[in-house]
C-alpha cells in the first residue's frame, strides 16, 4: 500500500497537469480501439510493455486471463466486457495475454484444496488443460506450466470466436484476435504466429508486418463498404 500512496503523490506533483487535458476530453467518453484481456497477475504490466495511454484500450483482467464460453450462465464479468466492448465500444481487435510462470496455470496443474474458489474459476481453462494432457505441445523450450499458459491463450481465443456478436464481426472483417504471451525472465512480448504455430517475438519486423496487412485489409473494407467507414465514433462510460 505504500508504494500505492506514494505513487499517487508522486502522479499529484509530477504528472497531473500533463494529463489533466487528456482526461477531461475523455470524461465525454471513451473511444478504445481495442479489448485486452489479460491475467491478474501484479507482473504482467501492458501500460508498460505496450506503452499505452489512457483511453486507448479497454481492459478486462482476471486470474488466468480466462473468457467464460457463451453457453456459460449470464452475469460473469468478462462475458459483459466482452459484449460491451463489441456491441457499444465497438473495437476492432480483442487481444488475449497470457505469461509465464502463471501461477493461475500452476494451480490447474496442481489443485490446491485452499483454493477452492480459484479451481472453480479454473474451470474456464479446461479446453487447455485438456489439450496438454493428450500431449499438445508449441514450439520452444517452455516449462510445462507455460506451455499450458500459450494453450490457454489459444482456447481463450476460440471461446470468443463462439460468441455471436464476435463470430459476426470476424465474418465480415470488422474484427481480428491476436494472442499474446510475456515472457517475463527475457521481458519479451511473443505474438501467436498461426502458419509456425508458435508465439514469436513482438519485434520491429513483426510489428511493422502485422500493420501492413492490417493496412490492407482496411483498405480492401473501404473499397467493398465505403459507407461503413464515414466519420461516425461510438461513445462508452
Amino acid at each position: 500500500m505504500r508504494k500505492l500512496l506514494e505513487g499517487v503523490s508522486e502522479f499529484r506533483r509530477l504528472r497531473r497537469s500533463a494529463y489533466r487535458e487528456t482526461f477531461a476530453r475523455l470524461a465525454h467518453g471513451q473511444q478504445p480501439d481495442a479489448l485486452l484481456i489479460a491475467c491478474s497477475d501484479s507482473r504482467v504490466a501492458p501500460n508498460v510493455f505496450a506503452s499505452t495511454q489512457p483511453g486507448d484500450i479497454f481492459v478486462v483482467r482476471n486470474v488466468g486471463n480466462l473468457v467464460p464460453a457463451p453457453t456459460e450462465p449470464p452475469g460473469a464479468s468478462e462475458s459483459a466486457g466482452l459484449e460491451f466492448a463489441l456491441r457499444r465500444l465497438e473495437v476492432s481487435d480483442i487481444i488475449v495475454c497470457g505469461h509465464s510462470s502463471c501461477g493461475a496455470m500452476q494451480a490447474l496443474l496442481a489443485p490446491a484444496s485452499d483454493l477452492s474458489r480459484v479451481s472453480a474459476w479454473l474451470r474456464h481453462a479446461a479446453p487447455a488443460l485438456e489439450r496438454f494432457r493428450a500431449g499438445v505441445r508449441l514450439p520452444g523450450d517452455w516449462t510445462g506450466a507455460d506451455q499450458l499458459s500459450q494453450l490457454n491463450v489459444l482456447a481463450q481465443l476460440e471461446q470468443i470466436r463462439a460468441y455471436p456478436e464476435a463470430r459476426d464481426r470476424l465474418n465480415a472483417g470488422r474484427l481480428r484476435l491476436h494472442g499474446w504471451w510475456f515472457d517475463l525472465v527475457n521481458t519479451e512480448l511473443r505474438d501467436y504466429d498461426a502458419p509456425s504455430g508458435a508465439f514469436v517475438p513482438l519485434d520491429e519486423q513483426r510489428v511493422q508486418t502485422i500493420l501492413a496487412r492490417m493496412n490492407a485489409n482496411l483498405d480492401k473494407n473501404m473499397d467493398a463498404e465505403p459507407s461503413r467507414h464515414s466519420p461516425q465514433r461510438r461513445t462508452g462510460r
